[in-house]
């Protein structure tokens, strides 16, 4: 793997967590939202996958505070935790049956339920744009590094 594919990961989970988040804001504005496209489980996202595979790279790399990733996983962690909540609004989450899970199994959402999901979004909005500024930290640390060492670590 050399500099510009990790840039390229890099930049790919970054659009998958994007997308990952407005997806929720189509799920809270009334959207018909399948609860599999928006993943509870930091791990089971796209940008999970990454940060726990091929993303794992970057703690190795110079001049990358190790604090840095410790900061990424964090605000990914606390951007599930506060979908949880949201998830907990609008899905059910007892054990499913056969015909629920072929047919959905969204809740009716009353108006304050509706309003707790939109404070809790704006929560997610708030911690999404700290990791992506984390996100956008580690690019500049890779571009300002040499495509010789980055190849000596891989």
């Amino acid at each position: 793997m050399n500099k510009s594919d990790i840039l390229t990961q890099l930049r790919a989970a970054k659009a998958a967590h994007i997308n990952w988040v407005q997806r929720a804001k189509l799920l809270i504005s009334g959207f018909d939202v399948n609860e599999d496209s928006i993943p509870v489980n930091s791990t089971e996202c796209k940008f999970g996958k990454w940060f726990y595979s091929d993303g794992q790279l970057l703690s190795t790399i110079r001049n990358n505070p190790s604090e840095c990733m410790t900061e990424i996983e964090d605000l990914h962690f606390q951007l599930h935790d506060v979908y949880l909540n949201i998830f907990s609004i609008y899905y059910n989450t007892e054990k499913k049956s056969f015909f629920s899970k072929l047919f959905g199994s969204k809740k009716k959402i009353s108006d304050s339920d509706r309003e707790l999901a939109k404070q809790y979004y704006i929560e997610m909005e708030e911690i999404s744009k700290k990791l992506i500024e984390n996100i956008n930290r580690m690019e500049r640390l890779i571009v300002a590094i040499s495509d010789a060492e980055i190849e000596a670590l891989v």
